[in-house]
């Protein structure tokens, strides 16, 4: 097996408190949540995990508690990128002693990098570690992208197996798709393009949309491969609309107010993140009042 994962990845939401602190009761409740309803892996502090406010004793805390509750059941990702190559090699080094399956790794954000300096980067933390990583591009958070010519330099390093497009550009996943080895896997970023995905040999997705709905996005998958395209296609689309609004704000304050209606008290999102209004609030209520969800 090439792939650390195929299927449905969640990136799981960080449950906070009222005081704002991770709140550990209310994300074992996720976690067996995950597990019963065919989640394939999880990713945690990942952008939808509210990594970007989470200290780094929060972040190895948390990894160290996910990997240990899971107990082998499915993978376990650990999200240890930053812009900040030295923290992200510390990060990665101590994901690797809770004994994760693999780490994604974000390109840079705000200060960037040239191409080059990206592709130093990726080497950097996979030099210092000893397990896979999932390269993640998204180039709506980080203002930067990963060319082909820097996946072509990066194929090869025996650490890196794999990435996460959130591009949203398919164009630029057909092209990666067709020049990478075959042991280079591709999951899909965005729940929209989940079956698109998978249609150009894409392994999965790192899922937004299954912090609400896991069974469904594990089922686009599943189906696919069991080349039940048809009912993959079906589900894609029968879904996009909720898919959809679960973005009408910033990623991921949609989501966790789509789970809070569901009763799974994950809590509110930290600052400089806040609440939708009201009429948002509402927009999502109605639309999974339309899907029968709530």
């Amino acid at each position: 097996m090439s792939y650390i994962f195929k299927g449905s990845g969640v990136a799981i939401v960080t449950p906070f408190d009222k005081t704002n602190s991770v709140d550990y009761k209310s994300y074992e409740n996720l976690l067996n949540f995950h597990i019963k309803n065919s989640t394939d892996a999880i990713i945690v502090c990942g952008t939808t995990g509210e990594s970007a406010t989470l200290d780094f004793d929060e972040k190895v805390k948390l990894i160290d508690y996910t990997v240990r509750y899971i107990n082998k059941r499915i993978p376990v990702i650990a999200g240890t990128g930053s812009n900040n190559t030295k923290q992200s090699i510390e990060l990665s080094k101590k994901a690797e002693l809770s004994g994760v399956d693999g780490l994604l790794v974000v390109t840079p954000y705000y200060n960037k990098t040239s191409q080059d300096g990206l592709v130093k980067h990726f080497i950097s933390i996979a030099d210092s570690v000893d397990i896979p990583i999932i390269l993640y591009n998204v180039p709506s958070r980080t203002g930067m992208n990963i060319d082909i010519d820097s996946y072509k330099q990066l194929f090869y390093h025996k650490n890196i197996v794999a990435t996460k497009e959130a591009s949203g550009d398919i164009s630029h996943i057909a092209k990666l798709i067709s020049v990478a080895p075959k042991k280079f896997s591709v999951y899909s970023g965005n729940d929209d393009q989940i079956l698109p995905v998978l249609s150009l040999g894409g392994k999965g997705v790192i899922s937004v949309f299954a912090n609400i709905l896991p069974k469904v996005s594990h089922d686009i998958c599943s189906l696919f491969f069991e080349k039940d395209i048809e009912k993959s296609r079906e589900l894609q689309l029968d879904y996009l609309e909720l898919i959809d609004t679960m973005f009408i704000d910033i990623n991921p304050v949609p989501i966790k107010i789509a789970m809070n209606l569901m009763g799974l008290s994950v809590g509110e999102v930290r600052a400089p993140l806040y609440e939708s209004s009201e009429n948002i609030k509402n927009d999502i209520l109605e639309c999974m009042k339309r899907y029968k969800i709530v």
